[in-house]
């Protein structure tokens, strides 16, 4: 049994990122969104596209009014009005102004704009009543945001709302993203029945193919749903050599530990599986494993990796979260920064307390709280089967191996759980 450490490593070293020749669709620009991008963009356009007013006013020259006060304005003649998206069509000259609005093309001429708030316009005249307070005041310089031609956006980012606006400022309508991960998700056990079906004596929900088809869906992944699988050697085999001929990356539940119906490890084996871990000193969530298909074909990258989670509803996703997220993170493209895992420490709001002989992860909820992260456990038992007091997860506390007890008030390492 390895520790958690040394699972992580060994994990994610087993595959590498997407190829960004070969692993790339384009996409456009509103089917986009939450998708990874494959190739640098750059612009051809400067942004701001020209200089432009930061303010309503006047354009002015900076030496005309330097020096004004109300008791001394300077008085301008107006010699032309630019509402946003015009084309000036005179050039300032000493003694002139134009009445500018927010987001207008400067004239030609002018350096500076002068706020409304401190004008006074009279017919064709305007009063200038305070001096700026230096050249170019309110005036947005042309490049002064982003200058073409240099790295808009770099590789391995993801779209969201920011980088799609900046895309369509640019003009970027076309854009090259990695493909989607292929994920297999199989349950296995004679016990488990689907959501829909009548519960009789001694089955349960098999809630472990939603959970992870709602966490992958959230990751942008291609899904693939293979159902519930029985405790049949010939069944399971079947499963499992159809989905590591499809999927990036497969995962089973159950069937991974010492009974007389887990068979997942056996089969990976005779189907040509290599099998790096079988287990890793973690509570809950101890028998895992983790395998890879070398394969050569077309349709997908030429390694599959196979994750048996356990199957007990608590394990499956606090695995899950701990290994195979990173994973499809680093698989997918993104940057490195962005597909570890996000520690942090957070106070301890009550006692916590592990035997010490596995690195333990403790479920509940995260607070920030004038500025710290404060975390508090779920109510009720710390039990694997309990998915009821999941419910609401944002964060799971971890106590290393030998350690026993966290007092309240003391620091706890938390792994952030999004949603």
């Amino acid at each position: 049994m390895i520790t958690v450490k040394e699972a992580e490593s060994i994990i994610l070293d087993l595959l590498p990122p997407l190829d960004s020749q070969k692993d790339i669709e384009t996409v456009g620009l509103l089917a986009a969104s939450g998708r990874i991008l494959a190739t640098s963009v750059t612009s051809f356009l400067d942004f701001p596209h020209w200089d432009n007013s930061a303010m309503d006013g006047y354009a002015v020259r900076f030496a005309d009014v330097k020096n004004c006060s109300p008791n001394q304005p300077k008085i301008l003649e107006i010699i032309e009005e630019i509402p946003a998206g015009y084309q000036p069509q005179f050039s300032i000259k000493s003694g002139q102004a134009a009445r500018i609005f927010t987001g207008a093309v400067m004239p030609l001429g002018a350096d500076t704009v002068v706020m409304q708030e401190e004008t006074r316009r009279q017919g064709s005249q305007v009063f200038i009543l305070a001096s700026p307070t230096k050249p170019e005041a309110f005036v947005r310089k042309k490049g002064a945001f982003y200058q073409a031609g240099q790295p808009l956006l770099i590789s391995g980012t993801i779209l969201h709302a920011p980088e799609i606006a900046v895309l369509a400022a640019a003009q970027c309508i076309q854009v090259p993203v990695y493909r989607r991960i292929r994920v297999a998700i199989l349950s296995t056990g004679d016990e488990l029945v689907s959501p829909e079906q009548s519960l009789q004596p001694g089955q349960l929900v098999d809630s472990n193919q939603y959970a992870l088809a709602a966490s992958l869906s959230q990751m942008g992944a291609e899904i693939i749903q293979l159902g519930i699988i029985p405790d049949d050697r010939e069944a399971l085999k079947e499963a499992i050599a159809s989905a590591i001929s499809t999927a990036d990356i497969v995962l089973s539940t159950g069937g991974v530990s010492v009974g007389d119906y887990d068979y997942v490890e056996e089969i990976i084996a005779a189907l040509g599986g290599e099998i790096h871990i079988h287990a890793v000193a973690i509570k809950p969530g101890k028998p895992l494993t983790v395998a890879t298909f070398k394969r050569d074909i077309a349709i997908a990258s030429s390694t599959c990796i196979y994750f048996g989670l356990p199957g007990n509803p608590v394990s499956t996703l606090v695995t899950f979260w701990r290994f195979v997220q990173p994973v499809i993170r680093k698989l997918s493209g993104l940057k490195q920064e962005v597909f570890a895992s996000e520690f942090i420490k957070a106070r301890s709001r009550v006692d916590l307390r592990s035997d010490g002989k596995r690195e333990t992860y403790l479920w509940g909820q995260l607070y920030l709280i004038d500025g710290f992260y404060e975390f508090e456990p779920a109510s009720g038992s710390q039990n694997s089967a309990n998915l009821i007091n999941l419910l609401n997860t944002t964060g799971l506390a971890v106590l290393s191996i030998g350690e026993t007890s966290i007092q309240s008030g003391e620091l706890v390492q938390v792994l952030k759980i999004g949603h």
